[in-house]
Formats: C-alpha cells, structure tokens, sequence
C-alpha cells in the first residue's frame, strides 16, 4: 500500500456487499478518493490489489477475491474520504483537484471493467457500475458484514 513515509495518494473504502443498487447481486462496493499528487501509475496497483483481495464470501462459504465468484462491483466517488475534522468543521483542503479527480475516476472505472471482464470465466455476468463523480447520489446497500476495509495507496 502506501509508504508511511509519505502522504497516501489515494484512499479507498471496501464494502462486502449482498447487494447493491445501482443494482448489482454478489459483489463489492468500491468508495474511492483522489488526493493532490495521484497519477495513472497509480492506478494499475488500486484496481489489482482491490479486486484481488479475499474479502467476498463464496455461496459455499470461502473467503474469495470479487474475480474469483466471480462477481460485480460498483464504484462510488467518495470525496469525504480526505476529509479532515477542523473544530467542528471537516475540511478537504488535499483532495485532487475537480478535472484531475474526474480523469483519474474515469480511467479507474475502466480499468475495473477491463480486469473484472478478463478475469471472469466464459458466461459469467460481472459488471462494473459507477455513481457520478462531483455529483451528491442516493445509494441502497444491502450486507451481510460488517466487512468495510480501510485502504490507501
């Protein structure tokens, strides 16, 4: 993940999901955050490392990655994430910048659906769907958690 070292460049919030909606069935929902200095290079290591990680449970019972159900994922832009409290105010002052934020969510959303579709086994239905970046949205989640994971990069 992130050398401590330094500021985490970007940060995440896995949900194990049941369900979802912007309707997906057996899958994970993604919350993700840009802050000031992200790049694309960035983005290879985000998208392998969340969609591998064991976090789904597998109708037999077993701890599998989102690629081995296989199953979907939706992704939501979630700018609280880089919040930081301030007296009785959070402030936001690190994410990434409004074009920059949008360009790299973007290209993460792609290269989601790009590796959910290679890794998935001829036939299965996997999809990838996403909330609105810079938009306020309604979001239903269903769980059977709690399995919420921290992640930074």
């Amino acid at each position: 993940m992130s050398d401590r070292s330094s500021a985490p460049a970007a940060r995440t919030v896995l949900q194990q999901c049941v369900q979802a909606t912007l309707q997906i069935d057996r899958g994970m929902v993604i919350y993700v955050c840009f802050f000031k200095g992200a790049t694309d290079d960035l983005l290879p290591k985000m998208v392998s490392t969340l969609l591998n990680l064991r976090l789904c449970e597998s109708p037999s019972g077993r701890m599998v990655s989102v690629l081995e159900l296989p199953g979907s994922v939706l992704v939501v832009p979630q700018a609280t994430l880089g919040g930081k409290s301030k007296g009785r105010s959070m402030q936001y002052h690190n994410n990434i910048g409004k074009e920059d934020g949008q360009r790299l969510y973007d290209a993460f959303v792609a290269r989601c659906q790009q590796e959910l579709e290679a890794g998935a086994g001829p036939g299965a239905e996997v999809t990838v769907k996403h909330g609105t970046y810079g938009n306020r949205q309604v979001l239903k989640l269903d769980t059977n958690g709690p399995y919420t994971h921290l992640m930074e990069f």
